[in-house]
């Protein structure tokens, strides 16, 4: 089994937000395995080669990456060596960390829709990646005013971007739309069991046929395409953080057949069942 730790950086009374730069004199040893905590994380990384491990998504960088973590969304450190002269620069605020501002100011509603995009975990390509790695790295320099100023301007600059989504979106955030709500909530409180596409149109008032193309046009995807990969990816989450045998995670999320979970689970996670939970484990000892 992984072990899932809760871990953030060092409070500071001084600021509403946590900040820290790590380099070869400095490395950050805090993160090192599977951890968690309420705080969002912005991360950059100058330059050189890691892994990006965030809630089921397994991937490397080579060029140095800027990633944010959502809150209470598990991940691994992104750092591991400093070998090759890199530096690390971490930050942590609460998603609340500007009061009410966020949520009653119109200015800041892009913000919190990067808050809750980010619980899918994010990662932005050049020419952003550089452009705000300057910025972050430059708040050492700044008072703690300064630095506040330079956050919200960094944050809204992200909020704009079309980054990568590491993960697939959560149910609740995909749309504001009362009807999917509705729709996602029967997901996700019944995909154990054998979900049925009428009973799912009739929560909506749909017959089946005007359901499946309003589902699709809302969400990309087909109603079982959906279900099938909310269950792959709880079956990751049960494969990282337990140590149940794989058939019996097959069955705990809503699977009645072997075959077809590995099959849905590969075309999803581009490996079996079996190599994603080695390549896990293996991940932790390197």
């Amino acid at each position: 089994m992984l072990s899932l730790s809760y871990q953030s950086l060092t409070a500071d009374a001084s600021q509403s937000f946590q900040y820290k730069i790590f380099d070869q004199e400095h490395p950050n040893s805090n993160d090192a395995n599977w951890h968690y905590h309420p705080e969002i994380e912005l991360v950059y990384i100058d330059k050189g080669s890691g892994k990006k491990y965030v809630g089921t998504h397994l991937s490397n960088y080579t060029n140095g990456d800027l990633i944010m973590v959502g809150s209470n969304l598990h991940h691994m450190g992104f750092t591991g060596k400093f070998e090759d002269g890199k530096t690390e620069v971490v930050i942590q605020f609460l998603p609340d960390f500007m009061g009410d501002a966020f949520s009653k100011a119109p200015e800041f509603q892009s913000i919190l829709k990067l808050f809750e995009n980010a619980k899918c975990g994010l990662s932005f390509p050049e020419p952003i990646k550089t452009r705000v790695g300057e910025a972050l790295l430059g708040l050492q320099y700044e008072t703690n005013f300064q630095r506040i100023l330079t956050l919200l301007s960094v944050l809204k600059l992200l909020a704009v971007q079309s980054p990568v989504f590491l993960n697939s979106s959560n149910l609740e955030e995909l749309n504001d739309n009362n009807q999917l709500k509705r729709l996602f909530n029967y997901i996700k409180y019944n995909f154990q069991s054998e979900l049925n596409l009428t009973l799912a149109s009739e929560k909506i008032g749909m017959t089946v046929p005007a359901f499946c193309r309003y589902f699709k046009k809302n969400t990309g995807k087909t109603f079982t395409q959906f279900v099938n990969e909310y269950r792959v990816n709880h079956a990751a989450k049960l494969l990282i953080q337990t140590d149940l045998d794989i058939q019996s995670i097959c069955y705990e999320c809503g699977f009645n057949n072997f075959s077809n979970f590995s099959r849905f689970f590969k075309l999803h996670h581009k490996q079996t069942p079996k190599n994603f939970r080695e390549k896990m484990n293996k991940s932790l000892s390197e």
